[in-house]
């Protein structure tokens, strides 16, 4: 059967109809992928914005997320020297800062150490208290008493007087001191932070848990050792060098920026069930105020306790009062022959509430 040829203009029309098609669909292709391609970036500014501007919804900014666990910072060797010095076998140190209004004569320092010398088996301790020194006033009058000193400069900030509580001079020095104790860590010592105005009584370490790597004490402790719920004190805590605890330190540290009229320690109420903290398996424990006590929730139990705080105590000369007299109740306890000790049941004078 003989085929016949298509009409070339037939031909001619339905090529020009491909060609038109193809070059049509082409740029219609061409137009969709820029369109997405140009939704994605527009997204993608949008969420940069969005995470590294203070989060209406209080979580901690993406930017906070990106820490950079390879630098290591070169410290004064000074420093590492005190460190080195004051460190008991497993590069664990006693930290605490002072200040000028703090360390007058008759202040909170003199009674800080004395609790030591006061406290069942605590005395031994002074050799691994290292004191951080806010001003040359209080550095000066720390070598006169203490022999593990050490100033910290803080480039042209002045916490010579007392800091009042949220003050801009306030929060400056406890943001000061969270990036000092992250870079103790960084340095591989653990250590516990205790604030000056903490009376040590007996041996805190026998009441640490072992497996923890972040330990604090508690305004007000609800019973749960591992409750998120529990409201922590900064004043107090035991934190053992890791690269958790580093990367957690650090992580605190920036979340100042989300959280700009905050203290560390509300901050860190904020930050402590971040998503952030529970992939890094960071062990947190809550420390109970049957062992580390304060004004806030009293260690009622003179056989127990190992700290006491003049936490929920406003002003220098209230703290000074009422540790004097907390002092001279432990004086009293500590005089009772041991079969008494066991048999009576003292109460502490102050409730500086």
């Amino acid at each position: 059967m003989k085929v016949t040829s298509a009409d070339p203009a037939v031909e001619k029309d339905a090529g020009d109809g491909v060609k038109a098609w193809n070059s049509g669909g082409n740029q219609l292709l061409a137009r969709r992928v820029m369109q997405f391609t140009m939704f994605l970036v527009g997204f993608a500014v949008l969420w940069m914005f969005l995470y590294n501007s203070a989060s209406p919804f209080g979580f901690p900014t993406f930017s906070h997320y990106f820490i950079d666990d390879s630098a290591k910072a070169e410290y004064d060797p000074k420093l590492e020297s005190i460190l080195k010095n004051a460190s008991m076998k497993d590069k664990t140190v006693i930290i605490t800062t002072l200040n000028d209004a703090w360390a007058e004569p008759g202040s909170i320092f003199d009674l800080f150490l004395e609790s030591f010398r006061l406290g069942n088996q605590t005395k031994k301790f002074l050799n691994h208290l290292v004191v951080i020194t806010w001003d040359r006033k209080a550095h000066a009058h720390c070598l006169v008493l203490h022999k593990h000193c050490y100033h910290l400069e803080t480039k042209g900030e002045n916490f010579t007087g007392e800091a009042f509580f949220m003050t801009a001079d306030y929060l400056n020095m406890m943001w000061r001191r969270i990036e000092f104790l992250g870079s103790v860590l960084d340095m591989g010592y653990n250590f516990v932070f205790t604030d000056t105005d903490i009376m040590w009584l007996r041996d805190p370490f026998k009441r640490f848990y072992k497996d923890a790597d972040f330990q604090i004490a508690c305004d007000f402790f609800n019973g749960n050792s591992y409750d998120l719920n529990n409201y922590p004190n900064g004043g107090f805590n035991y934190v053992k060098s890791n690269n958790r605890t580093i990367r957690f330190y650090k992580f605190w540290f920036n979340s100042r920026r989300s959280y700009p009229k905050l203290h560390d320690q509300d901050v860190l109420n904020k930050i402590k069930k971040s998503s952030f903290i529970s992939n890094m398996k960071l062990k947190i424990r809550f420390l109970t105020t049957d062992y580390f006590g304060g004004f806030c929730q009293h260690a009622k139990d003179f056989n127990k306790v190992s700290t006491m705080h003049a936490n929920c105590c406003v002003g220098l000369e209230n703290k000074v009062s009422d540790l004097k007299i907390l002092l001279e109740d432990w004086k009293k306890y500590v005089a009772l022959p041991e079969n008494e000790k066991k048999q009576s049941y003292p109460s502490w004078s102050v409730s500086c509430r």
